[in-house]
């Protein structure tokens, strides 16, 4: 239930080992937070914003493709190795490379006084990383305490935040905006986010940024081709409203018609996957079916939402403007964390931090524009009960809510980046946590499942078993958030159930 990309994922993996397989999606289109929609028939824009590593040869993602048959069909294009994040504060700019050594470089010589701090700390994300990458797949209790003895620094960080260990290293403040300033991958700041999670994609990103030559959508509906080449099906507009239940089996659900409510249809399985939120699963099937440690795995908080703009422009060309290859992150406030609070918990964009990418200028596809015209995307957090409590009040304030963070948000870009902006836009919309919550099915508008702190992050994080015979998690609450993140989460799953490793 669900084909957002950790479903389809293990769904394609099941139905190329001969499975038959069955999605039931709510929405009506594929792909959960992967799934591309079209605005005034040209443009076609993937919801939030995304880019991805681990696609190179031999790494996770190309594994993937390669076990499904799809390594020369679904390509990537790489972002610029010398600078594939461009971070931008008051009177600071840091183009973050492929390279270690080079970024050391960059930063010493931007803090001459400091460098020694700034190398340490990059050092120490080098080893974490490294540990990470030692950790057991599957992860087995009996082989994580064999290995324990080895990973002095994983647990020496277990319950650190990234802002914890920036100030055990000493680094100046002002650098740490520069290295954090890519916080809205992940919607938290230093002060909350966990330093495994801003570890495992900073160095994710080290080892090569990508975007899909063909864009989201193709990546999408080649997970979905597989899955129906095999025989089976993705039923789309299907929403669950009951599971079937024997005694501690899950053998089966019922789903309406998105569209037509009193369209019901039973659907029986041997096994069932959720790719949906575990917790409003468990709380269907009955929470008291489920395990006193499978409970307090479900007792997460969800991560905050965000606040995007779509839009495309025309009569300009945005590599002349400082756009190309890669994403800018800018914020005006130079202190993350009170960025961060300012945003989310006052609903002040008056000095924003946020993130703008161009998704015409990455790949030479221009299948999601017309020609001549150029898109554009902008991130930023939001709290989604705010805009439920405009929505709920008042549309119309809602509306001039959504309005005024849109015009606080271009004249920064205004002001920095291309001066007439606003005169070249030809299209532009905006989306807010309720829009999540409505398009992506997202619970509170949430962007990544639990929220990615220390607490989330450790050794009590939910997994794939659910304590009921048959009844698995897939998603990014019970594996990772994000491209890599979800397709590893399916992966996972994959090699569990049918032992096959890839």
């Amino acid at each position: 239930m669900g084909s957002g990309l950790a479903g389809l994922a293990f769904g394609a993996l099941m139905a190329r080992a001969g499975k038959k397989v069955h999605v039931l999606e709510a929405h009506e289109f594929p792909g959960g937070y992967g799934h591309t929609f079209a605005e005034k028939k040209h443009y076609r824009f993937n919801a939030q914003l995304h880019y991805v590593w681990s696609c190179g040869e031999g790494q996770s993602v190309n594994e993937f493709l390669r076990k499904l048959g799809l390594e020369r069909k679904v390509t990537f294009e790489r972002y610029d190795p010398d600078g594939f994040d461009h971070m931008r504060m008051p009177g600071y700019a840091l183009d973050i490379p492929n390279d270690y050594d080079e970024l050391i470089r960059r930063l010493q010589d931007l803090f001459p006084g400091d460098g020694a701090a700034i190398e340490r700390f990059l050092r120490q994300v080098q080893r974490v990383s490294a540990e990470m990458d030692a950790l057991p797949s599957p992860m087995r209790l009996l082989t994580l305490l064999q290995k324990a003895p080895k990973l002095t620094q994983l647990m020496r960080h277990r319950t650190h935040t990234l802002q914890d260990v920036f100030d055990r290293y000493r680094v100046p403040a002002e650098a740490q905006t520069l290295l954090a300033l890519q916080w809205p991958d992940f919607l938290l700041p230093p002060g909350q986010l966990s330093f495994f999670a801003w570890v495992s994609l900073f160095d994710g990103y080290m080892r090569g940024a990508y975007y899909p030559t063909r864009h989201f959508e193709h990546v999408i509906n080649s997970l979905v081709g597989v899955i129906e080449d095999s025989g089976g099906q993705v039923l789309l507009n299907r929403k669950v409203v009951r599971f079937l239940v024997q005694g501690d089996k899950v053998t089966g659900v019922i789903a309406e018609h998105a569209t037509r409510p009193d369209e019901k249809s039973e659907h029986l399985a041997g096994t069932v996957i959720c790719n949906a939120d575990p917790r409003r699963a468990a709380e269907m099937i009955g929470f008291d079916r489920f395990s006193p440690r499978v409970l307090r795995q479900l007792n997460y908080d969800y991560s905050p939402s965000n606040f995007m703009i779509y839009g495309a422009v025309t009569g300009i060309d945005l590599r002349e403007h400082g756009f190309g290859k890669w994403n800018t992150f800018h914020t005006e406030q130079p202190d993350l964390n009170r960025a961060f609070r300012e945003m989310y918990e006052h609903g002040d964009y008056a000095r924003p931090s946020f993130a703008i990418t161009t998704p015409s200028l990455i790949t030479p596809d221009n299948s999601d524009c017309p020609e001549g015209d150029q898109l554009f995307e902008i991130l930023t957090v939001a709290n989604y009960q705010r805009f439920l409590d405009l929505k709920m009040r008042s549309p119309r304030a809602y509306k001039d809510e959504k309005k005024k963070i849109v015009e606080q948000l271009l004249d920064v870009i205004e002001a920095h980046y291309v001066p007439d902006f606003r005169s070249h836009i030809r299209f532009m919309i905006s989306g807010s946590p309720t829009t999540n919550e409505r398009y992506c099915g997202s619970p509170f508008g949430n962007s990544y499942g639990s929220n990615l702190t220390p607490q989330n992050m450790g050794p009590g994080r939910l997994g794939p078993g659910s304590s009921l015979k048959n009844f698995y998690f897939c998603n990014a609450y019970s594996g990772y958030p994000g491209f890599v993140g979800t397709i590893w989460t399916g992966r996972r799953l994959y090699e569990q159930l049918t032992g096959d490793t890839l």
